[in-house]
């Protein structure tokens, strides 16, 4: 295969030296963690589960390798094709969504999933990346033409998103989401009382998702008082890092995943823990901290208001759920049934976030004038 030279015009030639590969680095580290996890933390919750110990394991090779192939694909794309892909990826994920209300499959009182040959479709987990997409094209169209209500129907298809999502019920999902919107209004100009009055909602939302939920309150009461329910899992996962120590036990001999039914999913985080110590924990807290803080800094010079909220939203959402899922393995937060950006197992998540970073990337690959945008 012939080296990409800067002087290389095709596409992958002007990908090559246009795309972010410090970040694109980044996330190729973070599947290849993906691998090693599965690999160490998945034989053990199939053989619990009377499945072959090699089930999730091939399925997630499969899963981080369509990933790996989106990211790239993706990122080819131009700011105009991104705008396009998260319409039309944003439409089908709300009736997909709508649809799990009457055909989704029922998971611990929740219906969230629709069922597919050999595994199970979340499209609210495509809500994220084109729906930030989206309202940021909404936004930026109303604040260039005066006459478009762009943000008056980037709030209203907010609202339908809602209500899909609050009947399922999935109200972490509902939390980033709602995060990731009210962190695009503000970058865009929100006015300060509407601030002030937005935290208002989100701590009223709060308030009322603990008092109407009851598997949100039984949450927080664990979170707030462990002795009041059954905290299992968390406290097995806090149990996992003691073990870990400062270099770990070492691949393969953790055996708090043996006794975790989610080891390979929400909790993979305490695996690494205890396999490979707070050394491993401590560079992928960082990996996260490097993509979002790196991608937040191009932006300080972009000035397209689009692309600075499109941006602004996608790594907004990845950071916050890396962040929740770490932080409620370590009991800093309640827990919450969320994965581990590419590390942990999952089939939808993963392909949702590679399509996401994959179109951060091609949001802030440099251009030059004329490029197509």
């Amino acid at each position: 295969m012939p080296s990409l030279s800067r002087t290389d015009t095709s596409l992958l030639g002007r990908w090559w030296w246009t795309v972010d590969r410090w970040t694109l680095l980044a996330v190729s580290t973070l599947i290849g963690f993906g691998y090693v996890m599965m690999l160490a933390a998945s034989p053990a919750v199939a053989e619990r589960i009377g499945e072959n110990r090699d089930m999730f394991i091939l399925k997630q090779v499969i899963f981080l390798a369509l990933a790996s192939v989106t990211v790239v694909a993706t990122s080819l794309l131009t700011p105009r094709n991104i705008r396009r892909l998260a319409l039309v990826a944003c439409a089908g994920a709300i009736l997909l969504t709508a649809m799990t209300l009457v055909h989704g499959v029922e998971i611990k009182g929740a219906r969230r999933w629709i069922a597919l040959p050999g595994m199970a479709l979340q499209p609210s987990e495509f809500l994220k990346p084109s729906f930030a997409v989206v309202a940021a094209w909404l936004i930026a169209e109303g604040k260039r033409s005066r006459g478009f209500p762009g943000t008056l129907v980037a709030v209203g298809l907010f609202l339908v998103m809602a209500m899909l999502l609050k009947s399922q019920p999935d109200i972490g999902m509902l939390a980033v989401l709602s995060s990731v919107f009210f962190a695009q209004l503000f970058i865009a100009g929100l006015n300060m009382l509407l601030v002030l009055i937005g935290v208002g909602g989100f701590a009223g939302a709060g308030l009322a998702a603990y008092t109407l939920f009851p598997h949100v309150r039984s949450r927080v009461e664990r979170f707030l008082h462990p002795q009041s329910g059954d905290s299992y899992q968390v406290d097995k996962a806090l149990e996992a890092f003691g073990n870990g120590g400062l270099l770990g036990r070492g691949p393969g001999e953790g055996y708090v995943k043996n006794q975790l039914p989610d080891a390979h999913a929400d909790f993979v985080f305490a695996v690494a823990g205890e396999e490979f110590g707070m050394v491993l924990c401590s560079i992928i807290v960082l990996i996260f901290a490097f993509i979002v803080i790196r991608q937040l800094l191009r932006l300080m010079r972009e000035q397209d208001l689009f692309i600075v909220l499109a941006s602004a939203g996608l790594v907004t959402s990845f950071g916050l759920q890396a962040f929740v899922n770490m932080a409620s393995t370590l009991h800093l937060i309640p827990t919450k049934g969320m994965t581990l950006p590419f590390v942990s197992y999952g089939g939808s998540s993963v392909i949702a976030i590679s399509l996401g970073m994959g179109m951060l990337l091609a949001l802030t690959r440099t251009r030059h004038h004329g490029d197509v945008s």
